[in-house]
């Protein structure tokens, strides 16, 4: 009876603190549930990016709001007015006043 109860008790050694055991079993799932949080973030990411791009390859829209915002360009048929003194935080002209071609 001795001998069961020491083997009963060696296999529940080896099964919480043994290799492959539940303390280790625990550790691994806990990285992989972070790594997890980790893929899920980037590949939100990759998904806006991808979306940017196909937007980009596809539509104008994308393309002109890009222009207009980083280059300040304006289209043909309309008209630009610059108004001295206003600062809009954007732009070359907010930082020197002055809209060079």
């Amino acid at each position: 009876m001795l001998v069961l109860v020491m083997m009963l008790g060696l296999m529940q050694y080896r099964l919480w603190f043994g290799e492959g055991g539940i303390r280790e079993f625990n550790d691994i799932q806990a990285r992989a549930d972070a790594l997890e949080g980790a893929t899920d973030t980037l590949k939100a990411r990759n998904d806006r990016l991808a979306a940017e791009v196909v937007d980009l390859k596809t539509g104008l829209d994308a393309i002109e709001e890009r222009a207009r915002s980083d280059i300040g360009m304006v289209r043909q048929d309309e008209q630009f007015f610059w108004v001295p003194n206003v600062d809009t935080g954007k732009g070359p002209a907010a930082k020197t006043g002055v809209v060079q071609p």
